[in-house]
């Protein structure tokens, strides 16, 4: 079994890193949907996101099941899902829940930074972000833990007043006599992939810290109770969450698209997230803008990782009196097999290794050492300028959550009794 890279850090540092991988793994979409937006239209953009998200979360939702021993399939159980998705990152996405009974539980935003993002941009993206694209979504990642659940609003936006808070509110219901949807077309391209099936190491039971979420429902998850084991179990899930989002929006955008269209807008989602969390990383660990930051960020970047699921490895030379970073990225490994971001960059296309190196440095940019059939080398120098922003990255940064900061809430209260 291959050890995760998140090995490396310390928990203090986990709890840290892992709610900036969920909330990364949000801003996924603020980076694909503006290039589906510009190629399908508004409607398009709303198709392709209802079947990522539905091809995506019932599998990562199970996963995370399995690795945190969450059982059940009662409400709060579902809820706890939801704490752990990168669809709804904590805070950033500020979900309040309350359970009534096994059958019966509620939930709402008193923050919502997706809405933040859309509100500006007018009312029919709103309603389909918030009617056309939850309605479905909210469904398929709650029917991961019961197949009888059904998530339906008391209100949501548009906003009337206009300031309204909270913003949304929903009710959950598990009834037997709700009829389970039929599968969504084209599921198993998801659920067969070598993601859906990575093996992770197990979670040491003897750490000092929580092992699991058995217990109750807390009001919030703060990570930095987690032992150090379960801390890595959870960021090597999460980073699989976004290749698993990613291959969801792959499909759907395949669907839609002729096949040089859809790579050409992959890689350009690629490039936006790839920068933006390379920034958040950076500041979220206290890194500099030297090589063994960088060094740093590229181990521990969700794009890279898990290690069990995407083969690469980092060093640093010092070469004619010059440091110089080196990845080599294997293709041998799941994420090359199924298509996911490293088998977006070859030769001719760094773009999106360029935007994360230069979300460390500016100054840093990639060129090609080797090309083989087994792998890609890279090696990262410095310039003596800096380059422009990538648009792809700028784009991403007119989410509110590029600047986001995360705040110390104390301990959380249990919602459930057991």
């Amino acid at each position: 079994m291959v050890n995760s890279r998140y090995e490396s850090l310390t928990r203090s540092e986990l709890a840290l890193l892992v709610p900036e991988l969920l909330l990364c793994g949000h801003l996924i979409d603020r980076s694909g949907m503006a290039h589906v937006l510009g190629a399908l239209g508004r409607a398009g953009m709303t198709a392709v996101a209802i079947d990522e998200w539905r091809l995506a979360s019932p599998v990562y939702t199970r996963r995370m099941r399995r690795a945190l021993g969450i059982t059940g399939d009662g409400v709060d159980a579902i809820f706890k899902g939801f704490q752990l998705d990168i669809g709804a990152p904590p805070q950033f996405m500020d979900f309040r829940y309350r359970v009534i009974d096994h059958d019966h539980g509620e939930f709402h935003l008193d923050h919502c930074g997706a809405l933040a993002d859309v509100e500006p941009m007018g009312t029919e993206f709103v309603v389909a972000m918030c009617h056309d694209i939850e309605d479905p979504t909210f469904d398929a990642t709650a029917l991961a833990t019961n197949p009888y659940a059904r998530v339906r609003p008391v209100h949501r936006p548009p906003r009337q007043p206009a300031d309204r808070k909270p913003v949304c509110a929903w009710t959950v219901t598990i009834d037997p006599a709700h009829e389970p949807p039929a599968p969504v077309d084209g599921a198993e391209l998801v659920s067969g992939s070598q993601a859906a099936g990575t093996v992770l190491s197990p979670i040491d039971p003897e750490d000092e810290g929580l092992a699991d979420y058995s217990g109750p429902l807390l009001s919030d998850l703060r990570f930095g109770d987690f032992s150090r084991s379960a801390l890595i179990r959870i960021a090597d899930e999460v980073s699989l969450q976004h290749h698993l989002l990613t291959l969801g929006y792959r499909a759907a955008v395949e669907m839609r698209t002729k096949p040089e269209v859809a790579v050409d807008i992959l890689r350009k989602q690629f490039t936006g997230i790839a920068g933006l969390t390379a920034e958040r990383l950076r500041a979220a660990l206290g890194l500099g803008d030297d090589f063994a930051s960088l060094a740093k960020v590229l181990r521990m970047h969700p794009a890279l990782n898990p290690a069990a699921y995407v083969d690469i490895d980092v060093s640093s030379e010092t070469a004619a009196g010059e440091q110089v970073v080196e990845i080599r990225i294997g293709r041998a490994c799941g994420a090359e097999d199924d298509g996911a971001w490293t088998s977006l960059i070859d030769a001719d296309h760094l773009e999106p290794l360029d935007a994360l190196v230069r979300g460390v440095n500016p100054r840093f940019f990639c060129r090609v050492r080797d090309v083989s059939d087994c792998a890609l080398t890279i090696e990262i120098r410095r310039a003596d300028l800096p380059f422009r922003t990538a648009d792809e990255v700028a784009i991403t940064h007119f989410s509110s959550g590029a600047g986001f900061v995360f705040a110390d809430r104390g301990a959380p209260l249990p919602l459930t009794v057991l």
